[in-house]
């Protein structure tokens, strides 16, 4: 029973440390996305949009900086 309880403890522990680091690489991406929109929020919408094309497109992590300053860079306001 002692195995047991062990092998489920580490088990558990693994795949939450796993969860977690995955969790906080989208933080990342996002907060990368979100820096470099600046205050504009229509440029935030268009950033979090690119971000998740770039993920769909399966984009390299590191790739995705220069990806997401392109992105940023090819953003054209919005005429109000």
């Amino acid at each position: 029973m002692d195995y047991f309880i062990i092998i489920v403890t580490t088990v558990a522990g693994l795949y939450f440390h796993g969860w977690l680091y995955l969790r906080i690489r989208r933080w990342i991406d996002r907060d990368l996305a979100l820096s470099l929109a600046g205050n504009d929020l229509h440029k935030r919408a268009f950033m979090l949009q690119q971000l998740e094309k770039a993920r769909a497109l399966k984009i390299n992590r590191r790739e995705l900086p220069d990806w997401l300053k392109n992105a940023a860079q090819q953003y054209t306001p919005e005429a109000s």
